[in-house]
């Protein structure tokens, strides 16, 4: 059924859970609102949306190494308190985060982190290939908002699909995660390691390099 914005106005008005969160809620309650408030309570959303102004200072960094060393990474995740920062639920949201940035290179944590500049770029970079497929100019700015969404998702972290379930996203998971344990979750930041990474590499022309190889045997 269409969910209407003014639904999905009230939802988030009520419960302070984010748009597409609401949405959502909606869609899956069939539009009924009093069950899209409970399906967001249920998930920790609307609890987790009430928590945002709250300070993390407390919580952990962790660690991983894939690949025989080959890849690695630290990040740090923030909750309000050490007593939830060693619980089983926090230090596995950890290890999961791990995972996901290892197996799929986010550039940043979330949109807010990206540049200006690189919007900017993008987003002249998507006008300009939809100009020359022949789009009209006047559409040009809603295909360039779509493939900057798309930008968005790929390389952000928070809007990522989860890596173990595609059917949550990195913020879904945190939200669900602050409304379980009553905390706001804050992924601060990261680092990724590749061993060679930003190294240039000699270019080795092996077909060119066997000629050599039998050129320098015959001048033996």
């Amino acid at each position: 059924m269409a969910i209407s914005a003014k639904d999905v106005k009230d939802l988030r008005e009520k419960t302070g859970a984010g748009m597409m969160d609401c949405k959502k809620a909606l869609t899956e309650s069939d539009g009924n609102f009093e069950a899209a408030v409970t399906w967001l309570r249920e998930k920790g959303i609307a609890s987790a949306a009430k928590r945002s102004g709250k300070i993390a200072s407390e919580g952990s960094v962790f660690s991983y190494i894939h690949l025989g060393g080959r890849v690695g990474v630290l990040v740090e995740i923030n909750c309000e308190t050490d007593f939830v920062a060693r619980g089983d639920g926090f230090q596995q949201f950890g290890k999961d985060i791990c995972l996901q940035i290892c197996s799929v290179s986010p550039r940043w944590v979330s949109r807010e982190d990206v540049p200006q500049d690189i919007v900017t770029s993008e987003t002249e970079i998507f006008k300009t290939q939809a100009r020359d497929s022949g789009k009209p100019e006047k559409i040009l700015e809603k295909i360039a908002e779509g493939k900057l969404r798309k930008f968005y998702e790929e390389n952000c972290l928070m809007e990522q699909k989860f890596v173990k379930d595609s059917d949550m996203t990195i913020e879904t998971m945190a939200k669900s995660l602050s409304g379980q344990i009553g905390e706001k979750i804050d992924v601060r930041r990261f680092e990724r390691f590749q061993v060679g990474e930003g190294i240039e590499k000699e270019e080795v022309d092996f077909a060119t390099e066997v000629a050599q190889a039998v050129a320098d045997s015959q001048g033996d």
